[in-house]
């Protein structure tokens, strides 16, 4: 590896990371709170038929549900554009788009229409899911990457926390629209921000021919350009790389992005679920509403140190392994909620699985980003983020079946146990890939195919 490629970042380098894994983060702060903000009005709106009309849990699934294909729809579209396109004008568009839709919903007042805009913001949040890792895995150091995405992704949890906090704060949540509105915050303070602050990947801008770009912006952001020492791989005769998801196609990524995309579906199956009907199930065990709120408030929070500590890890072991620890860790503490135990043992165990569930969906994340080529990286990151909102899809709604059909939270606890010990052993089959160094400028292979990314 080159020593520009090893040099400690620059200060300007680092003042350009710190702006983007801020607004990164702040940004996926309210991808968090949109996901668990329904998890903290559905008992309300379940019980009040004047707020928006007559629900019954599978309904109430389906809302839930309507968000996260919106979500599945926004980050294949944002991954089919992303690599053409850009990173930064995906990401605009979504900081507004978002924003705007989740005014919408606090204006709603029936069930039709609270599904309509839930989907519609779900599409502004599957694209700032998909772009977020492209982008900072571009700017961060090659030994901080894992550090830096958990930095960024850890913003969902604490989305959830946030929405936790201010349910409590608005009744309990039985005062909904509030907090629809508070969701529209960042068309008017990280949307500025991100309009002055943000720039465009040098590293895209490169992998797109634009050197000329590239090297200005790389100049003003302190980021460093692969060197060159041969000549670009169109002029040597060798076959450009793919770029998005045609890139996936191809035999090297095939594999590794369907055991990547099953992974994100057991992670999001177990994070939505949990986050849209943990307050549900608890208040079934006898919980009180503020009893169960705050199991949603220690599910988020756990998440997040234990995410950190858990990419801190990773950038020096790598992400297999402790992927398949966190879902094996999560497997067992959703086996001991079925127990009836003291309230600090089960915030404990509830802790745990948030740890194992969420946080890691976060390392998930990481793993994804830093797997790919600069080609490919949005394409991949909107793949495991879109095919993993089908597992997202499907734990609320199961979640609503279950329990409209009598099935007690008790043996919903055991279904996500197992879905979490399946999404272990898919996280043990992903093969190791071989090494990629971008930073050498390395030429595609000749079948036109890249090296995935150094784990």
């Amino acid at each position: 590896m080159s020593s520009s490629a090893l040099a400690a970042p620059s200060q300007r380098q680092r003042t350009t990371l710190v702006w983007v894994v801020a607004l990164g983060a702040a940004a996926l702060t309210f991808d968090g709170y949109d996901l668990v903000v329904y998890g903290t009005v559905v008992s309300g709106l379940l019980r009040d038929p004047s707020q928006i009309g007559q629900l019954d849990p599978a309904t109430a699934g389906a809302l839930g549900s309507y968000a996260l294909i919106g979500v599945m729809v926004g980050a294949l579209a944002s991954g089919a554009i992303g690599d053409f396109v850009g990173r930064r004008k995906v990401m605009l568009l979504a900081l507004a788009w978002f924003s705007v839709g989740m005014a919408a919903t606090a204006l709603t007042t029936s069930v039709t229409l609270f599904g309509a805009f839930r989907f519609f913001t779900g599409i502004g949040v599957g694209a700032l899911v998909a772009t977020a890792g492209a982008i900072v895995a571009e700017f961060a150091p090659k030994n901080r990457r894992n550090l830096c995405n958990a930095i960024v992704y850890s913003g969902v949890p604490a989305g959830g926390v946030l929405a936790s906090l201010l349910a409590l704060g608005f009744g309990n949540g039985l005062d909904w629209r509030p907090l629809f509105w508070i969701g529209a915050v960042p068309l008017v303070t990280i949307l500025p921000l991100a309009l002055a602050k943000l720039p465009e990947s040098p590293m895209w801008l490169l992998s797109r021919g634009r050197r000329e770009e590239a090297e200005e912006l790389s100049r003003r952001t302190g980021v460093v350009l692969p060197e060159t020492s041969r000549p670009p791989a169109a002029a040597a005769g060798a076959p450009r790389e793919r770029a998005g998801f045609a890139g996936l196609a191809t035999r090297r990524f095939a594999l590794p992005t369907a055991l990547l995309g099953l992974m994100s579906f057991a992670g999001l199956l177990l994070t939505y679920g949990l986050n849209t009907w943990l307050p549900e199930i608890m208040g079934q065990y006898g919980f009180g509403k503020a009893y169960s709120l705050t199991f949603l408030l220690v599910l988020n929070a756990a998440a997040i140190v234990g995410g950190l500590v858990a990419a801190a890890t990773v950038d020096r072991t790598g992400p297999k392994r402790i992927i398949a620890g966190t879902f094996a860790l999560a497997a067992l503490a959703l086996v001991l909620l079925t127990f009836h135990m003291p309230f600090a043992v089960l915030l404990t165990a509830v802790g745990v699985a948030g740890v194992g569930t969420i946080g890691t969906q976060v390392l998930v994340y990481g793993f994804v980003s830093n797997f790919y080529t600069t080609q490919t990286r949005a394409a991949g990151v909107a793949w495991c983020a879109g095919f993993g909102r089908l597992g997202g899809i499907l734990g609320p709604l199961a979640g609503g079946l279950l329990l409209s059909a009598g099935v007690t939270g008790q043996a919903a606890f055991w279904i996500f146990a197992v879905v979490a010990l399946l999404g272990a052993v898919v996280t043990a089959l992903v093969p190791r890939p071989a090494a990629h160094e971008e930073a050498l400028g390395a030429a595609p292979a000749h079948d036109g195919e890249a090296e995935p990314a150094l784990q």
